[in-house]
C-alpha cells in the first residue's frame, strides 16, 4: 500500500468531531489498524478518508469497532489465574473485615468475559451469601456494542473454551451450543462505559483486573492510566495485568507480588496530600482570614468566576456580577427592576417557580444540565443553583449561580515517574514485547471476524434458501387467491346484470332507502320521472330532494315498513308534475327491505300516469 499520509490529519478530525483523543494509541498499531479500512473503502490517504468520514457516518462506527480490539476469554493465561485465586485473593479478602464490602473492577473488561471470570473467582473464596451480600463488581469498557453482549452474558462453545467443566457447570445455564452465565452472578456485575484515559476511575475497590490494555496506548498514556488505577485501589489493593505488562518503571506506585504473572500491590503514599491533589488538582487549604471589608467583599463577588445574580424576596434584583452580565447580555441599570421583567427569567430556564419554592422550602435547589447558546456563542450546559439566604430565621434573599460546567476541568495527574528503572534497551525491549502481543491479538481477533463472517454467510444461506421456499409457497397461494377473486368478480358482475335487468323490466321508478333514509338505489326509471342521475342522489337522504315530489309524504309510510313486524302500508297516490313539467298522478308502494335479522330498509316503487 502507498504511503497513506500524515495520521495527524485523522487524529485531528476524530478528536474535532468525536471527541476521541486517538493520539494516546501506539502508531504503528493504530496505523495498522486504520489501514484494514482504508482498504475497505478503497482509498489512500488519511485526507481521503476524513473525506468518506465526512459524508458515511456509520463508517465511524466501523473504524471504532477495528480500533477497539476485542480479544478477550475466560481465564486467559490459566495458570496467571490459579496464581491469583491460590493464595493472592484470599490472603486479600482476609485481611478486610467480614462486615465490610468486596469491591473488584474489571477494567476495559470488552465482552464481560474476564468480569465474569473474577465474579467466579469471588463466588468460589467467599461462598454464596457473603458474595451476594458484600461483592460489587463493575465492568467498564469504551465499545458499547462490546458492553451490550457483555450484559447478556451468553457465550459460544469457542468462547467458554478457557472454563473448566465443573465450572461450565456450576456457574453457566447451557442450551444447544450457547451458555449463559448463571442468573445470580451475571446481576453481581455491574458494566458500564469508561474512557480510562478520560473519565474519573471507579474508587475505593480492592482488586482491579485490567489485562492486556495499557500494550495499546504509549508510554506517557500509560502512566495516567496507571495514576488513575493507583488512585482507584484501596490501600493493599490488588492490580492483575497482562502478560506482557511489567510495570517496571512504576515501582513507586505497584510493588510486585508475582512479577511473572503479573500480579502487583498497591504501594502506599507517603503523603496523604498527594492523594488529595488528584482530585483537588493541587489545592491546599489555607488558614481562616479575618473578615473582608465590604467593598472589597462586593468587587470579589463582581469578578467572581461563576456567574450569580441575589434577588430580594419580593423578586427585586439586587446583584448582577461581571460574568452574568457578560454570559446573559444584561446591564448594571437592570439592578433595582424586578427578575420577572427580565430575558433571563425563563432564559435559560424558567427560574421563577424554583426561586419561590426555594422562598417557600427554604432549602437550596438545583437545575441540571440546563442548555443555554449565549448570542454569537457555542452552546454551553449550565447548572443553576438558587440558595435562600436566611438571617435569624427571615428570608432576606436569594443567590442565584449560574455554573458552567460544559468543559469541567479533567482530573489532573499529580504525580509524574521518579525513576526510571530499565533504561533504554529495556524500554525498547518491553515495547517490543508490547507490539507483539499487539499483533498477535489483532491477528486472533482477525481470524475470530473470519469465523464469524463464514458463520454468517452460512446461516444467510440457509435463510435465503428457506425465504425462497416461501416464496414459492406464498405465490402459490396468491396464484390460487387471484383465480377465486377473479372467479367471485365474475358471479358479482353476474348478479349485479341479473340484478339490474329485473329493476329495468319492472317499468317503474324503484327507490331503495336505509334505515336513515338515505339513497342506495335509483334506477333509470326514476331518472327519467325526477330528472337527477344515479350518481347524484345515492347516499343522500331521501328527504332532502329537491324534486317536484313532496318527499316529506313519504316519511311516515317509510318508518312504518322499517318498523318489525308491521305490515306493508297501503299505497299512495299523489299529484304532482315530473322532470319534464307534466302533471302525473303518481301511485306509491312500500315494502320493508329484510337484512339478515332485521328490516335494514325499504323499497319504494313509484308507478306514474298521465293526469
Amino acid at each position: 500500500m502507498a504511503d497513506p499520509g500524515d495520521p495527524g490529519v485523522l487524529l485531528d478530525y476524530l478528536a474535532r468531531s468525536r471527541g476521541f483523543d486517538l493520539s494516546a494509541y501506539k502508531q504503528p498499531g493504530f496505523q495498522r489498524r486504520v489501514a484494514k479500512r482504508l482498504d475497505a473503502v478503497s482509498v489512500a490517504s488519511y485526507a481521503e478518508y476524513v473525506d468518506v468520514l465526512e459524508v458515511q457516518p456509520a463508517e465511524v462506527e466501523l473504524l471504532f469497532d477495528t480500533l477497539l480490539i476485542g480479544v478477550t476469554g475466560f481465564f486467559r493465561d490459566a495458570e496467571a489465574w490459579r496464581r491469583l485465586a491460590g493464595d493472592v485473593l484470599p490472603a486479600l479478602l482476609e485481611a478486610k473485615p467480614e462486615d465490610e464490602p468486596v469491591r473488584a473492577w474489571s477494567a476495559a473488561c470488552a465482552t464481560g468475559e474476564e468480569a465474569y471470570s473474577t465474579a467466579i473467582l469471588l463466588h468460589r473464596a467467599l461462598g454464596a451469601d457473603a458474595f451476594r451480600d458484600r461483592v460489587k463488581l463493575y465492568g467498564t469498557d469504551l465499545d458499547e456494542g462490546a458492553l451490550a453482549v457483555a450484559r447478556k452474558g451468553a457465550y459460544s462453545d469457542r468462547q467458554v473454551e478457557g472454563v473448566t467443566p465443573e465450572d461450565l457447570a456450576e456457574y453457566f445455564a447451557s442450551s444447544a451450543g450457547r451458555h449463559a452465565v448463571r442468573s445470580d452472578i451475571r446481576r453481581s456485575v455491574i458494566f458500564g462505559r469508561n474512557d480510562l484515559i478520560q473519565d474519573a476511575p471507579i474508587s475505593r475497590v480492592d482488586l482491579i483486573v485490567c489485562r492486556n490494555t495499557l500494550i495499546y496506548f504509549n508510554a506517557e498514556t500509560q502512566n495516567r492510566i496507571l495514576e488513575r488505577l493507583h488512585f482507584a485501589l484501596r490501600e493493599h489493593g490488588i492490580l492483575f495485568v497482562g502478560k506482557s505488562e511489567l510495570l517496571i518503571r512504576h515501582s513507586d506506585r505497584f510493588q510486585a507480588v508475582d512479577l511473572k504473572q503479573r500480579i502487583f500491590r498497591k504501594r502506599t503514599r507517603t503523603s496523604s496530600s498527594e492523594r488529595y491533589a488528584f482530585i483537588a488538582g493541587g489545592a491546599t487549604e489555607t488558614p481562616p482570614r479575618p473578615e473582608l471589608p465590604g467593598s472589597v467583599r462586593d468587587s470579589a463577588l463582581d469578578i467572581g468566576p461563576v456567574a450569580q445574580i441575589a434577588i430580594d424576596p419580593a423578586g427585586t434584583v439586587l446583584m448582577i456580577n461581571r460574568r452574568a452580565r457578560a454570559l446573559f447580555g444584561l446591564r448594571p441599570a437592570d439592578v433595582g427592576r424586578p427578575l420577572r421583567d427580565l430575558e433571563l427569567s425563563y432564559r435559560p430556564a424558567d427560574l421563577r417557580s424554583p426561586i419561590e419554592a426555594a422562598a417557600r422550602e427554604r432549602r437550596p435547589l438545583r437545575l441540571e444540565r440546563v442548555t443555554f447558546r449565549p448570542p454569537g456563542g457555542d452552546e454551553r450546559q449550565l447548572e443553576i443553583e438558587i440558595v435562600p439566604v436566611v438571617d435569624g430565621g427571615e428570608l432576606t434573599g436569594l443567590s442565584v449561580t449560574f455554573t458552567d460546567t460544559s468543559e469541567s476541568a479533567r482530573l489532573r495527574t499529580d504525580f509524574e515517574t521518579s525513576q526510571v528503572e530499565l533504561a533504554g534497551l529495556q524500554q525498547e525491549l518491553q515495547s517490543t514485547v508490547e507490539e507483539l502481543e499487539t499483533t498477535n491479538e489483532e491477528l486472533q481477533s482477525t481470524n475470530e471476524e473470519l469465523e464469524t463472517t463464514n458463520e454468517e454467510l452460512q446461516s444467510t444461506n440457509e435463510e435465503l434458501e428457506t425465504t425462497n421456499e416461501e416464496l414459492h409457497s406464498v405465490n402459490a397461494e396468491l396464484e390460487t387467491t387471484n383465480d377465486e377473486l377473479r372467479e367471485r368478480g365474475r358471479e358479482v358482475d353476474q348478479v349485479n346484470a341479473f340484478l339490474e335487468a329485473i329493476l329495468q323490466s319492472m317499468g317503474i321508478a324503484v327507490v331503495v332507502v336505509d334505515r336513515e333514509l338515505r339513497i342506495q338505489v335509483w334506477n333509470d326509471q326514476a331518472e327519467e320521472l325526477w330528472g337527477l342521475r344515479a350518481g347524484e342522489v345515492e347516499g343522500e337522504e331521501l328527504m332532502r330532494l329537491d324534486i317536484a315530489f313532496p318527499v316529506e309524504r313519504l316519511a311516515a309510510p317509510i318508518r312504518a315498513c322499517l318498523h318489525e313486524g308491521a305490515d306493508a302500508p297501503a299505497p299512495l297516490e299523489l299529484d304532482t308534475t315530473n322532470r319534464r313539467g307534466n302533471r302525473v298522478r303518481v301511485v306509491i308502494r312500500c315494502m320493508p327491505f329484510s337484512g339478515h335479522r332485521e328490516h335494514s330498509g325499504a323499497v319504494i316503487m313509484m308507478e306514474a300516469t298521465p293526469r
